[in-house]
């Protein structure tokens, strides 16, 4: 696919249009362009702590005006997944903050240590013991474990944190089970996305900066692939996979 055969946009928001809180150059005028010309588009993030209004606020901050609806969490695609398993609505142990726990609630979910259908894993600042024992013992009693996203580690300016796949081995590591993960790289984060602003993945792009998540998944679902150089990844990283982006640029700046 030819980038002039692009209509609808996907993209990562950290180290892409985002660093530490800060709008990286183009940013704003990558978004601009999209909303004058009516471009569908979406701002894809593993994140779960924070609800799509949050994450809209926090990028007002920085100066980029993105309405919520522009806005796909792991939370939102895990709440929409298991509204699919249980329409009429289900019941889940938690362990998280508010963006999974409103996405769910918004999914029709009843929030239980009762006997849940479901243990859902998602990103906190406040890791309790407790919790992740109780979430063990549902586990082995025949709740189903599902991880919003998979990341293992989290950067901070204080350093790297543990974050969701971590906690998640531990309840592996006790309970011999392992996660159904929604988040980035499972390709029904991008389906879900292309559901929400009814795109076509055959005239869909997926920017990101990272090769083991948006361009894995982004190449899984069909996607054009558009690596940025503005995050994690350099040229030498790229070499390290099997597989290729269909273009790799310095940042999100080129695409004005």
């Amino acid at each position: 696919m030819q980038r002039d055969n692009i209509k609808c946009w996907l993209t990562d928001m950290d180290g892409v249009l985002m660093h530490e809180n800060e709008a990286l150059p183009g940013a704003l005028e990558l978004i601009v362009k999209w909303q004058k010309a009516n471009i569908p588009y979406l701002i894809l993030t593993n994140n779960s702590i924070h609800t799509s209004r949050d994450l809209a606020a926090m990028l007002s901050f920085a100066g980029l005006e993105v309405p919520e609806t522009a806005l796909w969490t792991s939370s939102l695609a895990t709440a929409e997944f298991l509204k699919k398993q249980r329409p009429s609505g289900g019941s889940a142990f938690v362990i998280g903050e508010a963006g999974i726990l409103t996405a769910l609630h918004e999914a029709g979910f009843i929030i239980t240590n009762n006997n849940p259908e479901f243990v859902v894993v998602g990103d906190t600042r406040n890791y309790s013991f407790q919790a992740i024992s109780e979430a063990v013992q549902l586990v082995n009693q025949g709740a189903r474990f599902i991880l919003t996203n998979p990341d293992a580690t989290v950067p901070t300016a204080s350093g790297v944190l543990p974050a969701t796949g971590a906690i998640a081995a531990l309840i592996t590591k006790a309970t011999g089970k392992k996660p159904y993960v929604v988040g980035k790289p499972n390709p029904i984060m991008f389906r879900t996305a292309l559901n929400q602003i009814g795109a076509h993945s055959e005239v869909t792009a997926m920017i990101g900066d990272r090769m083991d998540t948006d361009i894995s998944a982004g190449m899984e679902a069909g996607l054009h692939t558009i690596l940025v150089l503005s995050g994690i990844t350099d040229y030498d990283e790229v070499d390290k996979y099997p597989y290729r982006p269909d273009e790799i640029i310095k940042g999100v700046f080129e695409l004005i």
